[in-house]
């Protein structure tokens, strides 16, 4: 089976304050430069966040971020896509994030060799549809144990 590496795409340059709660003492983050909105964390709605876990770090290869209960009720689990600066959060507990588990359509996670990222998540037991052309642009298909969709995108003129 390939290994899918995690490579955080985010340089590590500035220190996070250390009175942050739970965050390690050698956790750093990049600056944000002035007039700059990154999109770090897209919300994924889930009904069974152990399951969904398990799918996205055993058969997609996302690395496990973060798995904190930080109230009664309350869980977050952050997870990152291999290469990725954006991660996505799997939470209970937080009304503000509360949508119907499976409603989120067509996150893409663009890819540099659509064929072999399509085989890497088959071998891992992921369900991914056979690879379209359309008009240049290459798309593999797929979805969470939700009902969730996602995209593999593999555009050539960016390899």
């Amino acid at each position: 089976m390939t290994d899918i590496q995690h490579t955080p795409a985010r340089p590590t340059q500035t220190e996070i304050p250390a009175d942050i709660a739970d965050v390690p003492a050698d956790h750093t983050a990049p600056p944000v430069r002035p007039g700059a909105f990154l999109l770090e964390l897209v919300p994924v709605p889930v009904t069974d966040i152990d399951r969904a876990k398990a799918f996205y770090a055993d058969r997609l290869g996302f690395q496990v971020d973060v798995d904190v209960q930080p109230a009664d009720g309350v869980r977050i689990v952050q997870l990152t896509p291999p290469g990725s600066a954006c991660s996505i959060t799997l939470t209970e507990g937080i009304e503000s994030l509360d949508m119907p588990g499976g409603t989120l359509r067509g996150l893409h996670l663009v890819v540099s060799d659509i064929d072999k990222a399509r085989a890497e998540l088959i071998e891992r037991g992921a369900d991914v549809e056979p690879v379209e052309d359309l008009g240049g642009v290459h798309y593999a298909r797929f979805a969470d144990p939700d009902g969730n969709t996602w995209t593999l995108q593999h555009m050539p003129w960016r390899v």
